[in-house]
């Protein structure tokens, strides 16, 4: 079988993102949703698979600009929307796919880094794509438990807007927020509109999309979106609070936006989505093991440009190393690499030196954005050190103070 691959015109986008759809359930979307994303496709980055006159795969990119550690934001391809029709699986389709993908990539010399979030974390690894964020999910019983608030939380001002309304000063919290943490992603226009996605036959039973405004000091300095799931029982209300992201600037507004959800009314349970999983909620609750914590891989990291990946960001402790990387499915990033770099920035460079740590670009997306440590990927056997003292010295280096995380998917 041969399979064209092509760039599809906007006037088959229709029966292009319907693929798709129909690749992952086949389940209808909100038309809501589907007008978002037909305005967030970026067709010119987009590939269809024929098989004569039809679609059997797609495939696409968006134009990210990613935080890495050091507050940096460098442009990335954000992998997205990728699928192969069951009639056409094990016959090179999506190979031929990534493989057209990377070369592109390469060939614009615009983005140094390819991100995604894997459907089926199996599929990726081969081609170079690391597990670098986590992210963190749980269920808080707030009836026994408590929530112990710093210093000044009593001075934030909290006030209810609906959410169309509060996007611009939403936004600007967000968007001072990014370079804080590694894998956040810069909101392009027309991003802004994704949290706001709604519909009402995926609420589950739960309230329309509430948002309410932390302020201090006279401006905004925080923001929580949110729905209440009501229930109730012979002992009473047992309502869900339904969180879906809470960003804030300072301590006292972030403090006082978890109050709120803990304090509202006919509720006694808050559902978190994706967080951080070093949320300082964690910390300010009085029982940790009545949270259900828990963790699941998020955003995967590839290099496409090596030398440029590893220069974007910078370095919490002085290193000078040699890697002695391997790439089959990139071969242009094969080789030893000297990477020089602190918290001013950085330098790599091909070099003929000894190597200090033997590694694959896999390994090395895994530990690019400061989330996991290369003494981890070593402890797996997925990284060798060659000069005694390199492992521990890199994997400092590599560190991130704060966990990595990508706020929502794409």
């Amino acid at each position: 079988m041969r399979t064209d691959l092509r760039v599809p015109d906007p006037s088959v986008w229709d029966d292009w993102y319907g693929k798709l759809v129909l690749a992952f359930g086949g389940v209808p979307e909100a038309p809501e949703e589907t007008a978002l994303w037909r305005e967030l496709t970026e067709c010119e980055r987009s590939i269809g698979a024929w098989d004569g006159s039809e679609i059997v795969g797609t495939a696409s990119l968006h134009s990210f600009r990613l935080s890495v550690p050091g507050g940096a934001v460098v442009p990335a391809a954000g992998v997205t929307m990728v699928s192969v029709q069951a009639t056409h699986r094990r016959r090179g389709v999506l190979r031929a796919m990534m493989r057209r993908q990377l070369d592109d990539i390469r060939a614009a010399g615009d983005e140094p880094l390819a991100v995604l979030t894997a459907s089926e974390p199996d599929i990726y690894g081969r081609f170079g794509y690391g597990a670098a964020t986590q992210t963190a999910y749980a269920e808080i019983d707030t009836t026994r438990v408590r929530l112990n608030v710093p210093e000044g939380t009593e001075d934030v001002t909290l006030r209810a807007v609906a959410p169309e309304a509060a996007v611009e000063a939403c936004e600007a919290v967000y968007a001072r927020r990014v370079p804080a943490r590694p894998g956040m992603l810069a909101r392009l226009p027309g991003w802004e509109r994704l949290p706001l996605l709604d519909p009402p036959g995926e609420r589950e039973g739960a309230s329309p999309l509430r948002c309410v405004l932390a302020e201090s000091g006279g401006e905004v300095s925080g923001y929580v979106r949110f729905a209440v799931k009501p229930d109730w029982d012979m002992a009473g209300p047992r309502g869900t609070v339904v969180l879906r992201d809470l960003e804030a600037l300072d301590q006292a507004s972030y403090a006082a936006l978890w109050r709120f959800l803990f304090d509202l009314d006919l509720t006694s349970v808050i559902r978190t989505g994706p967080r951080p999983v070093d949320d300082p909620w964690q910390y300010l609750v009085s029982d940790i093991r009545r949270c259900a914590v828990r963790v699941r891989d998020s955003l995967y990291v590839r290099m496409v440009d090596l030398g440029a990946a590893l220069e974007a960001r910078t370095y919490p402790a002085p290193v000078d190393a040699v890697l002695e990387v391997t790439d089959p499915f990139c071969p242009w990033n094969e080789g030893r690499w000297r990477l020089s770099g602190d918290a001013k920035g950085a330098s790599c460079e091909r070099t003929k030196d000894a190597p200090d740590l033997r590694l694959g670009v896999r390994e090395l997306g895994a530990a690019y954005l400061g989330g996991v440590p290369l003494t981890a990927l070593a402890g797996a056997g997925r990284v060798q050190e060659a000069r005694q003292g390199a492992l521990t010295a890199a994997t400092t280096a590599f560190g991130s103070p704060v966990a990595p995380w990508l706020p929502h998917s794409f």
